[in-house]
């Protein structure tokens, strides 16, 4: 693959990634959200020429619209499936040890920018917000089925939405008049929900709303609980796991999994972050946050 086709699709933190990774060849790394595979490209790349690289991903669009890493002929695998089944996917392959793991959790500008998928607000779509097309259930559907408790506790848990029962109650009442199944439907519901003095002043009223809707169609942090659980039984000592997130709700999940699992020993005590020019190059790489830790 040329460089100018890598630039592309450039990933976030990743020197940041590779300097506590340490790829070599000879290895097998996991990179547990292949999406357009920028981190597996260069991880494929530090390792040459025998460093092996598992790539999970359950969303098709991204498998079919990222890096072409067939050019590494057996030193790549793709699995399209979740992370949260890592030890059973591993052990189809005949793979019971790995000396890395990375997972980035941020939505893909692929899955943002695409106006089928209904992850974003600044495009009218139709709601969906699965990243495996084949889950059942997508957040039309579920917005359209779970009581008003049920969906206030999902945006209060899974958004950190501090107007979520009065949101949840709007939503309710829209419904009865008719079905929630467009992004730009569900963002007005919400900006009409919440006073405008609660608005606020740098993301969209209805960016925690989406968040927490997405995070329950997909089960988010249920799979990834489950990877910081089981990813210790293909570690190897030494090994090094770096997880990536976007909100606090991630990063608190991971922090503690680090902290209170004694298969690991955290590296350093606070997050590392994208540097000013980093932001500059790609403003969604703004809230991101590397937590690393070592199996021990």
């Amino acid at each position: 693959m040329a460089q100018d086709d890598y630039a592309i699709h450039v990933p976030v933190l990743l020197e940041e990634l590779l300097e506590w990774l340490q790829p070599v060849p000879g290895k097998v790394y996991v990179d547990g959200t292949l999406g357009l595979g920028g981190h597996t490209w260069a991880i494929l790349e530090r390792s040459s020429p025998t460093g092996r690289v598992i790539g999970f991903e359950w969303d098709v669009d991204a498998v079919d619209s990222g890096c072409d890493l067939s050019v590494y002929g057996d030193r790549f695998t793709l699995v399209q499936a979740s992370y949260a089944d890592l030890i059973g996917e591993l052990g189809q392959r005949g793979i019971s040890a790995v000396d890395g793991l990375i997972a980035d959790l941020g939505v893909s500008s692929l899955q943002l920018d695409r106006m089928d998928r209904g992850f974003s607000f600044r495009m009218d779509s139709v709601l969906d917000m699965r990243m495996d097309r084949r889950r059942p259930v997508t957040a039309a559907t579920l917005l359209a089925q779970v009581s008003e408790e049920q969906l206030a506790d999902i945006l209060y848990y899974y958004g950190e939405e501090r107007q979520a029962r009065r949101i949840a109650r709007y939503l309710v009442e829209a419904r009865r008049e008719e079905p929630i199944t467009t992004t730009a439907r569900l963002a007005s519901i919400v900006a009409a929900a919440v006073p405008r003095k609660y608005h606020p002043a740098k993301i969209h009223v209805a960016t925690k709303v989406f968040q927490a809707l997405r995070i329950a169609v997909n089960g988010e942090l249920e799979n990834l609980n489950r990877l910081l659980e089981t990813a210790p039984q293909v570690l190897v000592r030494g090994g090094k796991i770096g997880i990536i997130t976007f909100h606090s709700l991630e990063d608190r999940i991971v922090k503690q999994a680090f902290q209170r699992n004694p298969a690991y020993r955290m590296v350093g005590r606070r997050p590392i972050e994208p540097s000013g020019q980093e932001i500059q190059r790609n403003p969604r790489a703004r809230s991101a946050k590397l937590r690393v830790a070592e199996r021990i």
